[in-house]
C-alpha cells in the first residue's frame, strides 16, 4: 500500500486515536523489547523465509477461493465467493499469526507461550505451533467456553498444552484474557503472551494484523485471476477482528471495494445479550489499549454474549475503530438465529460446515446478496470450520433442523 494506511499504526501504536499501550510500568520495558524484536524480524530475510515455508508446507497455504454457486443461486442476486481459511491446518485463520508469534518468541529466547482463547481455535493453533517449535504452552479458557467447545479443549491437551479453566466473572473470553494477562505480569521475562487477535497493547494489533495479511494478499491475486477484477464487497465476522483485518488490509486503498465487518447481535441489542462493540460501544480503555468497547458509566466492560464463543468480547481491535470512524469499513450485525440458519444452509447446499463465527459473515452475505445485481461479487472470509461447534449446535438447535 502506498498511502496513509501503510503508515499505520504510528510509532506509539496508535491508529488515529485508538490503540496505544496502557500497561503497568513493569510491562512497558518488556513490550518495547517485543516491539523492537518484531521490527527487526519484519525485515529479516531468514525469518520471513522460515515463516513462508511453514505457511506453505505446514499450514497448507495458499487457501483457495471457492465460488459458492448453489448458495448464490438460492439467495438470488450477487455471486458469493468464500476465502477458505477453514482449510488451513488446525481449521481456521488463527494458525497464520500463531506460527509468526511462536517463531518470534523462540528468537527472543522465551521459554513458554501463553494465550487466552474463546472458541478454542486460537488455543489449538498456538498449541500446534508450540508443539512444532518445542515450546511450553498454557491456554486460559473460560469454563463455559470449555464446555461449549470441548473438542478443541481435547485437541489442545493432545498437543501437549496445559488448558487452565477460568471460573470467575462471565467465565468466557474477557475473563480468560484477564487471567492470561495476570499470568504474564507474573513472569514477563520468560513468558511470551501470544495475543489471539488484533487487540491488546502495541505492538500486538500491528503484529497480528501483519501476520494475518497473508489472507488478503492471496485473495487479491486469486480473485483477479478467477474473475478478472477485484471483488465488489468483502465480508468478514468481527469479534477482536483478526480475520477481518487479515482480509481487509490488502484492499484498503481500493475505494471501489466495499467492506463489511459483521458483529454478533446475539439474542437482542439489549445489554448483556450481544457483543456488538463497534455498533453500540464507545471509546474506552481495556486490556492495555484504547478502542470502542461496551462499557458502563464508570468505564468498566459490560457483560457480553454471542452464540459464537470467538465473538463474545466487549471490545475490538483499534484499527477497526479507526476504519469505522473514517467510514472505510461499515460494521453491521447478525443475530444468533441468522447465524445458525446460515450454518445449516452452507452445510447443506455446499457441503461446507462453517464455524459459528464465520456463519455470521455468511448470514450477512445471504441477506445482502438478493438486493444486488447478479454481476456483483461478494467475497466472504470463511475464517474457520465448524467441527468444534457440531456437538453444541446439534444439542441446542438440532431438532429445528431435522436432527
Amino acid at each position: 500500500m502506498s498511502s496513509s494506511f501503510s503508515r499505520l499504526p504510528d510509532t506509539q501504536g496508535y491508529f488515529g486515536e485508538y490503540g496505544g499501550r496502557y500497561v503497568p510500568p513493569q510491562l512497558e520495558k518488556v513490550l518495547q523489547e517485543i516491539t523492537e524484536a518484531y521490527e527487526k524480524i519484519r525485515n529479516d530475510e531468514s525469518f520471513q523465509k522460515e515463516l513462508d515455508y511453514l505457511y506453505k508446507q505446514y499450514a497448507g497455504r495458499p487457501s483457495p477461493i471457492f465460488h459458492a454457486k448453489t448458495l448464490s443461486e438460492r439467495c438470488g442476486g450477487a455471486q458469493i465467493y468464500l476465502k477458505r481459511e477453514d482449510l488451513n491446518h488446525t481449521g481456521a485463520h488463527k494458525i497464520n499469526h500463531c506460527l509468526g508469534e511462536v517463531l518470534l518468541a523462540k528468537r527472543m529466547g522465551k521459554k513458554k507461550v501463553i494465550a487466552e482463547t474463546g472458541a478454542g481455535q486460537h488455543g489449538v493453533a498456538l498449541a500446534t505451533a508450540a508443539a512444532l517449535l518445542n515450546m511450553e504452552c498454557d491456554i486460559y479458557m473460560g469454563d463455559i467456553d470449555m464446555e461449549k467447545e470441548h473438542p478443541n479443549v481435547t485437541r489442545m491437551r493432545i498437543l501437549g498444552a496445559k488448558v487452565i479453566p477460568v471460573v470467575r466473572g462471565t467465565r468466557t473470553l474477557k475473563d480468560a484474557v484477564d487471567a492470561a494477562f495476570e499470568a504474564y505480569l507474573a513472569d514477563p521475562e520468560t513468558i511470551f503472551y501470544a495475543i489471539g487477535s488484533v487487540v491488546g497493547p502495541h505492538p500486538f494489533p500491528m503484529m497480528v494484523r501483519d501476520f494475518q495479511s497473508i489472507v488478503g494478499k492471496e485473495a487479491r491475486e486469486q480473485f483477479q485471476e478467477m474473475t478478472g477484477k477485484l471483488p465488489d464487497y468483502l465480508i468478514a465476522c468481527v469479534g477482536g477482528g483478526s480475520n477481518a483485518m487479515g482480509l481487509f488490509n490488502a484492499f484498503l486503498e481500493d475505494k471501489e471495494v466495499r467492506m463489511y465487518g459483521v458483529e454478533p447481535s446475539g439474542l437482542s441489542l439489549n445489554e448483556g445479550e450481544h457483543a456488538a462493540s463497534l455498533t453500540l460501544g464507545k471509546p474506552g480503555v481495556m486490556h492495555g489499549f484504547k478502542s470502542y468497547m461496551l462499557q458502563d458509566e464508570e468505564g468498566n466492560p459490560l457483560r457480553v454474549y454471542s452464540v459464537a464463543s470467538g465473538l463474545d468480547y466487549p471490545s475490538v481491535g483499534p484499527q477497526h475503530s479507526f476504519l469505522k470512524d473514517i467510514k472505510r469499513v461499515e460494521y453491521v450485525t447478525v443475530n444468533d438465529q441468522e447465524a445458525i440458519d446460515a450454518f445449516f444452509e452452507l452445510s447443506r447446499v455446499e457441503g461446507i460446515i462453517p464455524a459459528l463465527e464465520s456463519a455470521h459473515a455468511v448470514a450477512y452475505a445471504m441477506k445482502v446478496a438478493p438486493t444486488l445485481p447478479k454481476t456483483t461479487t461478494l467475497l466472504i472470509n470463511l475464517s474457520g470450520r465448524g467441527d468444534k461447534d457440531i456437538e453444541f449446535v446439534v444439542n441446542k438447535y438440532g431438532k429445528n433442523y431435522g436432527l
